[in-house]
C-alpha cells in the first residue's frame, strides 16, 4: 500500500498547536503518515499524542512572549497587531526549516497562520488550508465597491506583505492577499454549521467540518483535584489560557476573581497565574492545577470562566457548558460575541478593564439565566458532536488523493 505522507506547520499557544494534533491523530488511525512542525517546546505534547515532530523556528515560548507584549500593551488592538508582528518574524525565520520538512511529502496542510505555503508551492506539492478564524476568509464572490477596492486593498496588502517575503526567497511572485496563497481544492474550517453561518460570498472550497476534538478516556486527575471534585457541587471554573500566563505576578487580578468567587458563594478550579500563587493562599473552597484535558474539566464545572480563544470556546460548546467570556484580543472578542448572541454565554467582560464587582455580577446574571442557557448549550453540544468533525475532515482530504 502507499502511504501518502502528510506534514503540517504551526506556530502560536497550545491552542493554536491542539487542533492539528486532533487532526494528525485522525489522519494516522486511516493510514497517513503525518508529520506536525512547531516550536521546539511543543515536542513533548506533540509526540505525546503519538505524532512525528519536526522542531521549526527557535525555542520560544509565545505564552510568555505574549505576556511581555500585553504588559507593554494594554490596547487590544496594539497588543494584537505586536503580537502578530512577533509571530510573523518567527514563521519568516523559520522557513527554511519548514521547506527541509516538506521536502518528500505527497500533501502540505497549510495552518491558519498560511505556513507552509510558500515552501509547499516552490517544491510544486500540493496543499489545502486550514482556517480557524472565518474573518480572514476572502469574499470572493462579493461585488466590491469602491471604498471596499480602496481600503480592503490597502488592509490586505498590509497583511500580505510578510508571506511576500518568504515568497521572495523562492522566487515567486508576490501576491496582492492571503486569499492568493489559499488553496483553491480545499479549505477545512473545524467549526460547527450550527454555530456559525456559512458566508454565501465564500468561494466553495470552504467548508465546515464540525469540531476537532478528542475524547482523552484515559486520562486520570491526580489525588488533589479528584478529591476536591468529589467533595461538593459542580465548581467554577476559571480558564483564562495564555492571557493567565504571567510576565509577572497579577494579584489583583487573581485576587477579585476569588473574591467574587467567595461572595457569590461558589467553588472553584483555577489554571494559570502560577506567578501570583507562589505566594497567594487560597480559600479551602479553591484548588490550582496545571494543564488538564478540556475533556475531562470542562464538563465537571458548573459554568467557566475563560478568554475565548479558538480552544477555550470550541470546548464549552462541544461540553456543553455555560459560559462568562473574559476577551482580551480582538478574534477573542469575536468568539466571546459569537457565544453570547447564541444565547449560551453570558455578557462579555472586558478582560482588560473588569473589577470585582462586575465579575460578581455576570455570576449572579449566570445564575438567573441558568437553566436555559445550560439547554441551550447542552442542545449544541448533542448536535455537534453528531457532526463528527474530524473523520469528516479525513474524509475530504482522502479525497484529494482519490480524485482522477
Amino acid at each position: 500500500m502507499n502511504v501518502k505522507k502528510i506534514a503540517m506547520f504551526t506556530m502560536g499557544t497550545r491552542g493554536d498547536v491542539q487542533p492539528y494534533i486532533y487532526l494528525a491523530q485522525e489522519l494516522s488511525k486511516n493510514d497517513f503518515q503525518v508529520v506536525i512542525g512547531s516550536h521546539p517546546c511543543w515536542r513533548d505534547l506533540v509526540e505525546a499524542a503519538n505524532i512525528t515532530f519536526v522542531p521549526v523556528g527557535p525555542d520560544v515560548e509565545i505564552e510568555k512572549e505574549a505576556a511581555v507584549i500585553r504588559g507593554k500593551n494594554k490596547n487590544p488592538v496594539f497588543s494584537m497587531l505586536k503580537t502578530m508582528n512577533f509571530v510573523f518574524k518567527i514563521i519568516e525565520n523559520s522557513s527554511e526549516d519548514v521547506y527541509h520538512a516538506c521536502t518528500g511529502m505527497d500533501l502540505i496542510i497549510v495552518s491558519h497562520a498560511q505556513m507552509g505555503a510558500a515552501e509547499a508551492e516552490a517544491l510544486g506539492i500540493e496543499t489545502i488550508n486550514v482556517t480557524l478564524q472565518t474573518e480572514m476568509i476572502p469574499q470572493e464572490l462579493k461585488e466590491k465597491t469602491v471604498t471596499d477596492r480602496l481600503f480592503g486593498g490597502m488592509i490586505a496588502r498590509q497583511i500580505a506583505r510578510p508571506y511576500n517575503k518568504i515568497r521572495k526567497k523562492y522566487n515567486l511572485k508576490p501576491v496582492k492577499d492571503i486569499g492568493k496563497i489559499m488553496s483553491k481544492q480545499l479549505d477545512l474550517i473545524p467549526i460547527s454549521r450550527y454555530v456559525k453561518e456559512r458566508n454565501p460570498y465564500w468561494e466553495p472550497q470552504h467548508i465546515f467540518t464540525g469540531f476537532w476534538y478528542q475524547e482523552e478516556k484515559e486520562y486520570q486527575p491526580d489525588e488533589a483535584l479528584a478529591n476536591f471534585l468529589a467533595d461538593g457541587e459542580k465548581p467554577i471554573l476559571l480558564a483564562l489560557g495564555a492571557m493567565a500566563f504571567e510576565e509577572k505576578a497579577e494579584l489583583e487580578k487573581l485576587d477579585m476573581f476569588v473574591k467574587a468567587f467567595e461572595k457569590t458563594g461558589y467553588r472553584a478550579i483555577i489554571q494559570g497565574f502560577q506567578k501570583t500563587l507562589q505566594e497567594y493562599k487560597l480559600p479551602e473552597s479553591m484548588i490550582a492545577i496545571g494543564s488538564v484535558p478540556h475533556s475531562f474539566l470542562f464538563a465537571r464545572c458548573s459554568m467557566v470562566f475563560h478568554h475565548c480563544g479558538f480552544g477555550t470556546a470550541a470546548a464549552a460548546l462541544i461540553y456543553g457548558v455555560p459560559s462568562i467570556p473574559v476577551p482580551h484580543v480582538l478574534d477573542q472578542m469575536g468568539f466571546a460575541d459569537l457565544l453570547y448572541k447564541l444565547g449560551v454565554a453570558g455578557k462579555p467582560i472586558n478582560g482588560n478593564k473588569m473589577k470585582e464587582e462586575e465579575v460578581a455580577d455576570r455570576i449572579r446574571d449566570m445564575e438567573l439565566h441558568y437553566e436555559e442557557r445550560t439547554r441551550k448549550v447542552r442542545e449544541l453540544s448533542e448536535k455537534i458532536k453528531q457532526e463528527n468533525g474530524l473523520q469528516n475532515a479525513v474524509e475530504l482530504i482522502r479525497g484529494r488523493f482519490s480524485r482522477p
